[in-house]
């Protein structure tokens, strides 16, 4: 079984080829303009590396968010194109599970930064199950509910294609067979057109 995976959610981008759940090739991605120009080309890259082609792939994944929402949108474009056009499932992984997966403790508190002094936090098992909703907060109050035997997990840095790889195929191996056009967005907090948008009387 042969999968895809991606993300393009932060200013760490990066693009995963896993078999059998494996991590068989991988590549980061630093682009401060975006990935739309660029993604193709890499992921084409990849591919090549490793004999593959697009045909060759069984499952595509990608990051849901939460993230920069033009990253977001990106990605799960790309993802659902690909996976459309060669008739393959795409499974979507939310990037604070992702995140959690690469712990170590039975309780697990990924955190993203959000910006303007919040944070995107989760709580998650060990299994990856979450023990309560994604949520976005300020950083200080973030920190201060946490519980401090548990393993608070940043994403500052981190190239998630490999562990939402991962995650995916281990979807796929319980049956997950998700049709493309189900994919949507993880974006916790609303965008700063709905924050800032005057209502219309």
């Amino acid at each position: 079984m042969r999968l895809l995976a991606l993300d393009t959610t932060s200013e760490h981008g990066s693009v995963a080829l896993l078999e059998y759940g494996q991590v068989v090739a991988t590549r980061e991605m630093h682009e401060e303009d975006g990935y739309s120009a660029v993604i193709f080309g890499v992921i084409a890259e990849l591919l090549a590396r490793v004999g593959w082609k697009l045909s060759d792939l069984d499952c595509f994944a990608g990051a849901t968010g939460p993230g920069s929402f033009t990253g977001v949108r990106v990605c799960l474009t790309a993802v659902k194109g690909l996976a459309e056009a060669n008739g393959r499932p795409a499974v979507g992984v939310s990037n604070l599970q992702a995140l959690a997966s690469l712990g170590n403790d039975a309780v697990r508190a990924p955190w993203i930064d959000a910006h303007r002094g919040e944070v995107y936090s989760g709580l998650y098992d060990a299994r990856g199950h979450a023990l309560r909703p994604e949520a976005v907060a300020p950083r200080e109050e973030w920190q201060a509910q946490l519980d401090p035997e548990t393993e608070a997990i940043t994403g500052e840095g981190v190239a998630l294609a490999s562990p939402i790889g991962r995650i995916a195929y281990g979807r796929w191996r319980a049956g997950e067979r998700p049709d493309p056009a189900s994919l949507e967005a993880n974006y916790v907090r609303r965008s700063d057109a709905e924050l800032f948008s005057t209502p219309a009387y």
